[in-house]
């Protein structure tokens, strides 16, 4: 196993991107922050550039104005970089799927970067923090 990999796997540093989110999500995320959860404890840290993570939290559906965006975010990343679509929206484009601002889910974004990108889906409206704990550790742990 590589550095980098055991890196990723013991201490993955997150970059936070909201692509359209109602913000839902993101209380939720920022509720893994809180002493309750306290996810930091874990090794998961929230970092301020992508160019220092090793893993995309990605919370909303993906609009037409945030694809661009989020393509540069994924280019700026260090592979090998897990992305995590967090909630309905991410996953599949929840209830605004079939609106006007809707691109495509944030995997399909993702995959036409990188073919081998590897992506961690936690669906839910919104998502338990419990539930986002378990997903990364269960994508952490097939790395």
């Amino acid at each position: 196993m590589s550095l980098t990999m055991f890196g990723l796997k013991k201490s993955p540093w997150v970059y936070h991107v909201n692509v359209g989110a109602c913000n839902n999500c993101d209380i939720e995320v920022l509720e893994l922050l809180t002493p309750r959860y306290d996810v930091e404890r874990l090794g998961m840290v929230l970092v301020g550039t992508p160019r220092h993570a090793d893993a995309l939290l990605v919370t909303g559906m993906c609009s037409r104005q945030a694809e661009p965006r989020l393509r540069e975010v994924y280019r700026q990343t260090p592979k090998p970089c897990v992305v995590f679509c967090i909630g309905s929206c991410a996953c599949t484009g929840g209830i605004f799927r079939h609106g006007y601002h809707f691109s495509q889910p944030v995997d399909h974004v993702i995959r036409d970067e990188d073919p081998d990108a590897i992506i961690a889906y936690v669906p839910g409206c919104p998502p338990k923090p419990e539930a986002m704990i378990a997903g990364a550790a269960k994508a952490l742990a097939t790395l």
